[in-house]
């Protein structure tokens, strides 16, 4: 009976010591968390998409706390909604940051790029880009293999059956810049989404001679410089024999889109053109 008795007195000193050693220890190495980081926290999408550059919403959520202005930081899923909210916990101001929206910069589809070959390697756009420069003509179009899709957690990108290209819906895109990194030709890129998402853009990124980006797609920029001659605003520049867009300094006018010869020239989500009449001798009210 006495060996249980020290037994259990043992235990209990032991624990009581341990619990002593504990305490001390969690008052000595203690980690002190500003409480507006979880406030913050709790205002974010909760995407943890590192769409802001940060590792999670918790690491953005710090770097929100912890910078003395909150410009230049922005969520892409929340927007200018949950910035505005973060800024009134924090008792800061925040800019309106633009919408931005994901854009592929390719329109070589099965009808406008035809294959040369067969590939029958892995089906990753990855892999495939290390290995050779691809089915069609064009070494710098879109495999079509969807690396993009996988890579986006707000399933706004989709792989057209008959293109076999990518296309981004506006409704559901947040611009987090996931397929953007997941392109291994940098297709996809992160434009201004536009007024009423209107948007003026190139959609080829073949950087070959006029001739032989024409040959591999029918098309593709030929760099005629066209495009760059009539834009009144100096938002079009060609270099490397291809054409480009400033969404910056674009005032989305769209003289040049019926410049273009290929139609490389993409208009989103504008009105129907007018057609023009001509006007004649015989048609003119007398």
């Amino acid at each position: 009976m006495n060996l249980i008795l020290l037994a259990v007195i043992s235990l209990s000193a032991i624990g009581a010591i341990a619990a002593l050693i504990l305490y001390f220890a969690s008052r000595k190495f203690k980690v002190y968390e500003d409480p507006n980081i979880a406030l913050v926290e709790g205002i974010l999408p909760a995407a943890n998409c590192g769409g802001c550059g940060f590792p999670g919403c918790k690491g953005f959520a710090e770097a929100c706390v912890n910078a003395n202005f909150l410009d230049g930081i922005s969520c892409p899923v929340g927007g200018a909604e949950v910035m505005t909210k973060i800024a009134s916990v924090l008792g800061r101001t925040v800019e309106v940051t633009t919408p931005m929206i994901a854009v592929v910069r390719c329109n070589g589809s099965c009808e406008n790029r035809p294959r040369t070959n067969i590939y029958d390697g892995a089906t990753s756009c990855a892999v495939a880009s290390a290995l050779y420069g691809g089915d069609t003509g064009c070494s710098y179009g879109c495999f079509g293999f969807g690396d993009c899709v996988a890579s986006c957690l707000f399933n706004a990108i989709r792989i057209n059956p008959e293109t076999m290209l990518p296309e981004v819906s506006e409704d559901a895109c947040t611009a987090c810049g996931a397929c953007v990194k997941a392109c291994p030709r940098n297709i996809i890129e992160l434009r201004k989404k536009g007024p009423k998402s209107r948007r003026v853009y190139v959609s080829c990124i073949n950087k070959d001679k006029g001739a032989v980006a024409r040959k591999a797609c029918k098309v593709a920029c030929i760099a005629c410089r066209k495009c760059e001659k009539i834009c009144p605003f100096e938002a079009i520049t060609v270099e490397n024999n291809l054409a480009y867009i400033d969404y910056n300094k674009c005032k989305l006018c769209r003289k040049c889109v019926p410049e273009c010869p290929t139609n490389a020239i993409h208009e989103l989500n504008f009105p129907p053109r007018k057609e023009k009449i001509e006007v004649t001798e015989g048609n003119v009210a007398s």
